[in-house]
């Protein structure tokens, strides 16, 4: 019997159902909501660490090319359009795919070392607004 049947079961014993053990916590003046919801949200932050947001929900496609001395990914948002180029971003691209990465974070080029390809580094990256 699993737990949350046996739970239930036993609320209907007692003779009320819609009764919950957890207390409730929800405020109705707050500005704020008393919990930090788990919308997906891409960040993106360059070397001067400007940072700027888009929301995953508003992604319409997105691409991968390694035919030039970089990679390029190429994401296209319903009012923005987002070049990042650097080295060894297909397993970036393969997470962006599931929405997984909330910080994306570039890298001066002039800090890559020889070093540092073994990871996905990201030395550019451009967001142009689309016209509507």
């Amino acid at each position: 019997m699993s737990q949350g049947f046996k739970l239930r079961y036993d609320q209907i014993r007692e003779g009320d159902p819609g009764k919950t053990n957890a207390p409730s916590s929800v405020t109705h003046h707050n500005e704020l909501y008393d919990v930090s919801g788990h919308a997906r949200s891409l960040c993106l932050v360059w070397p001067d660490n400007t940072r700027m947001f888009f929301n995953y929900a508003y992604l319409i496609s997105g691409a991968f090319s390694d035919t030039d001395e970089k990679n390029v990914i190429t994401l296209n948002f319903s009012g923005h359009s987002i070049q990042i180029k650097g080295f060894g971003l297909e397993s970036i691209f393969m997470a962006l795919l599931e929405h997984v990465p909330r910080i994306i974070v570039a890298t001066d080029e002039r800090y890559v070392t020889d070093d540092t390809n073994q990871e996905a580094v990201i030395t550019e990256m451009f967001v142009e607004k689309r016209d509507e």
